[in-house]
């Protein structure tokens, strides 16, 4: 009886610290995740660049977050990111959480949400991380929501 016992408590304790591996980010590439580490100007291409916002990326307990938010002066247009970079690999991350546009002629002027399991990635010579899922999914435009190397 209590080898059995042992041996269901040593399979929760396997299986927790399990989970907590899979909580941390999964760095594949370190010089990837210097390169995201801090803050970022951050962009949606309806909004444009003439005013970029602002995008900073945190780690607290192996966990990388990513939080951002471009708002366009004198408009409700915005877009912004909050969640989890759950992996890093050379030209491209892992982000889940949630990327929320609003732009006046998209959507009847009201607010798109995507969630979940997002990436970002580098294309060739470029100097920012774009968005792979750049079908706006409430409406049919294609959005860019970039964020730019330091």
């Amino acid at each position: 009886m209590l080898k059995r016992i042992f041996l269901g408590l040593c399979i929760l304790a396997f299986a927790a610290g399990a989970a907590f591996a899979q909580e941390r980010t999964i760095v594949r590439d370190k010089k990837a995740k210097q390169m995201l580490m801090g803050r970022h100007k951050i962009s949606l291409q309806w909004i444009g660049w003439d005013y970029f916002g602002i995008a900073r990326v945190t780690e607290k307990a192996g966990v990388m977050y990513l939080k951002g938010r471009q708002d366009q002066r004198k408009s409700t247009n915005f877009v912004s990111v909050d969640g989890v970079i759950t992996e890093v690999d050379a030209k491209q991350f892992t982000f889940d959480g949630t990327i929320i546009t609003q732009i006046d002629h998209i959507n009847g002027g009201l607010p798109c949400e995507r969630k979940g399991i997002l990436n970002f990635r580098i294309t060739g010579t470029r100097k920012y991380w774009r968005l792979q899922q750049m079908d706006n999914p409430c409406d049919e435009a294609t959005d860019y929501v970039d964020i730019f190397f330091r």
